[in-house]
């Protein structure tokens, strides 16, 4: 039997979210350890959502029902992960969705393995970040969702569905019967008839928690590499708007803080992989004292003014593990500060100037509230969901104060800003933009829409989230 947790009084029930701005009404915690007891959970009546990390800043995750945690689903071990290796080379690596990005990327150092690319935290959730498609940065890195190859995914009727890369069809095991079983058109070609169309890969890795229960996510991964990491401080605004592509693109992973002073730009975090450094246009930037006109910092920093960089990783030039530079923070550190909100828009890339200097032109209403802004890159992924999906593109994110009612006030005064850019906001992050401008930025939402109620037809999934944004 799945263990259940029925008490919410109880130090084990999830009371609320990482940042305690949600209070979840979940009426009780199930932590099944086999596949049998996932479907078991979600066949049993009753809502129920995936709790991940809990990283999210809205009500994502939230449910009235059951919260589902696959932490205890085969938990990540080194002596215990398998790395795969096809005949053409290709190297991937398969592990629960509960498991934590860190704890992966520790697990696959040992086997001289890494991931292309990670989050700023490396303690959220591997099914949870692709879910909501939360990313890292590199104007040649997709988002986390980039790594997937396959997924196995438990839907509301118990069906267990693997979706594969390149496949158009979804394997079925367990009790088949509601449609959701394997075909073979293309993803493109859903529209036809997604009565009885398979689930496209590229509908199944951004699908917020729609679709199923992850259980399984198999990755892309490539032999362990070196990455160091530089810090400037005071990048003039000049320097960016006259050439934020060189800015962006000079390193393998690049991030500018800012916290909208008049003069310049706080920060510029690159992460140059040491292979490349030769090679990459402006990689050779990062070994020198000026960046642009940034200047290096000569000790370590938080992204946060005024906070102790000790949790941050390692910093000044010191080469080592990439999965110990990609992520801005340490694994055994509280993750960045608690005590926070946060929002974030992504644009095409084209529009990156522009859409900057068009929250630039708000400081006056955002400095009162904000703790930091960063601003960072990702290629284009092509899932349906995805805020990169159809093109390169920058995101601005906002880590907040914890006054949410103001800011909550703000964000449609950002949105509107924003909205000539067709900025996309963050699936995980507080953001206000509603179903009808949600389905204009993403012209495939209604068929995600129209898969969830096939694969969900008693909306056992369904939250108050997902009926405001899938309408």
């Amino acid at each position: 039997m799945v263990s259940v947790t029925d008490d919410v009084s109880t130090p084990t029930t999830i009371r609320s979210n990482w940042a305690g701005n949600l209070e979840y009404r979940a009426a009780r915690l199930l932590r099944p350890t086999t596949l049998e007891e996932v479907r078991e959970a979600v066949t049993a009546g009753g809502p129920v959502r995936a709790v991940g990390s809990r990283h999210c800043f809205n009500d994502i995750a939230d449910t009235t029902g059951t919260h589902l945690s696959l932490e205890s689903f085969e938990p990540v071990d080194a002596s215990t992960l398998t790395v795969d290796t096809d005949a053409d080379g290709a190297t991937t690596v398969t592990v629960s969705g509960g498991a934590r990005y860190g704890d992966l990327a520790t697990a696959l150092y040992a086997h001289g393995y890494a991931m292309p690319n990670l989050a700023s935290l490396p303690h959220i959730s591997v099914a949870g970040a692709i879910a909501t498609a939360t990313h890292g940065s590199g104007v040649t890195n997709q988002g986390l969702g980039g790594a997937v190859v396959a997924l196995e995914i438990v839907t509301a009727t118990g069906e267990v569905l693997t979706v594969r890369r390149g496949d158009g069809a979804a394997e079925t095991s367990g009790d088949a019967g509601s449609g959701a079983a394997a075909g073979s058109a293309g993803a493109a070609e859903l529209d036809a008839d997604v009565d009885s169309a398979p689930l496209p890969f590229d509908a199944a890795v951004v699908h917020l928690g729609a679709l199923g229960i992850v259980t399984r996510v198999t990755l892309a991964v490539e032999p362990t590499f070196d990455v160091r990491q530089d810090v400037f401080v005071d990048l003039p605004w000049e320097s960016f708007e006259r050439d934020a592509d060189a800015v962006l693109g000079a390193a393998y992973s690049v991030s500018v803080f800012t916290t909208w002073r008049d003069n310049a730009m706080d920060q510029v975090w690159l992460k140059s992989r040491v292979d490349e450094i030769g090679t990459r246009p402006g990689g050779a930037l990062a070994l020198g004292e000026d960046f642009h006109g940034a200047r290096r910092s000569p000790v370590p920093l938080h992204p946060l003014p005024g906070i102790s960089a000790e949790s941050c990783t390692e910093q000044l030039g010191v080469a080592g593990p990439a999965h110990e530079r990609l992520a801005h923070f340490k694994m055994d550190f509280t993750p960045s500060n608690g005590d926070e909100l946060q929002s974030e828009y992504i644009v095409p890339r084209e529009h990156a100037v522009a859409a900057v200097a068009a929250v630039r032109a708000l400081r006056e209403q955002i400095v009162p509230l904000l703790q930091v802004t960063e601003i960072r890159t990702m290629a284009a992924d092509g899932f349906w969901l995805s805020p990169s999906g159809a093109q390169d593109s920058v995101g601005i994110h906002f880590t907040w104060l914890q006054r949410q009612p103001e800011v909550e006030a703000l964000l449609p005064v950002i949105e509107a800003a924003l909205a000539p850019f067709d900025a996309r906001p963050h699936w995980g992050k507080l953001f206000t933009t509603d179903a009808a401008r949600l389905a204009e930025l993403y012209p495939r939402l209604p068929e995600l829409r129209a898969l969830a109620a096939r694969l969900d037809p008693e909306g056992v999934l369904r939250n108050d989230y997902l009926d405001r944004v899938l309408g």
